[in-house]
């Protein structure tokens, strides 16, 4: 396993955003791990995180985007700080946008905020996890309602690995459906691997009963 991706496995884990437990999804699905990227809450815990989003486009689409896009409200620090990761570690200035909840009816008025979509952009969208992929099935069409606008890849923080509408993966789906390079930081599989019995802050943080657990869900749930 890359070096980067341990770094950002332990990384969830003192940010408290990887956890461990019994937890409900969106979806309803009863799961024993949760990843939630909203308690990332300091300059640092972003400065950190845009480096890892920064480091996966870079291994996996090297250049051949011009804007990242951050839905609202999660995606919205995500783009900025992998956009400012960009061009502090890689030399690539990116441009980066995101959406409102609602159209601004006074002043420029519109629902996106940043750089101004053109004809030519290439864009990719930031995301944090993807379970049924209901967020960017809304986002590519207001993107692409631009003459000329291409939304040629989806990056999330981490892959479930669990079923979309079909047998495959939500990432997959979204590939299939858009056309479009679909990744992850990191995959559950990664981060179970990786933690199994392993100590991080004095605790294990995956032991034996936990990833019964998570093999039991995986088993019920995964693709």
């Amino acid at each position: 396993m890359d070096e980067y991706k341990k770094e950002f496995i332990e990384f969830m884990i003192r940010s408290r955003v990887l956890t461990f437990g019994d937890f409900v999804t969106k979806s309803g699905r009863r799961t024993p791990f949760f990843i939630n990227t909203g308690n990332y809450s300091t300059g640092a815990q972003l400065e950190e995180l845009g480096r890892y989003y920064a480091e996966a486009l870079v291994r996996n689409m090297g250049g051949g985007f011009n804007v990242l896009f951050g839905p609202a409200y999660k995606g919205i620090p995500l783009a900025v700080a992998t956009s400012v990761a960009l061009n502090a570690c890689h030399s690539c200035n990116i441009s980066f946008c995101f959406n409102r909840k609602e159209a601004k009816d006074h002043g420029e008025g519109g629902v996106m905020v940043g750089h101004k979509l053109r004809e030519g952009d290439k864009v990719v969208i930031i995301e944090d996890v993807t379970t049924a992929g209901t967020s960017v099935r809304e986002s590519v069409p207001v993107l692409m309602s631009v003459t000329g606008v291409s939304v040629v890849g989806l990056v999330v923080s981490v892959d479930r690995m669990e079923r979309g509408t079909g047998s495959k993966s939500a990432l997959a789906e979204l590939r299939d459906e858009f056309g479009f390079e679909a990744f992850s930081i990191v995959n559950i599989d990664e981060v179970v691997e990786y933690l199994y019995n392993r100590e991080i802050a004095g605790a294990i943080v995956i032991n034996d009963e936990i990833i019964g657990r998570i093999r039991e869900y995986r088993k019920e749930y995964g693709c």
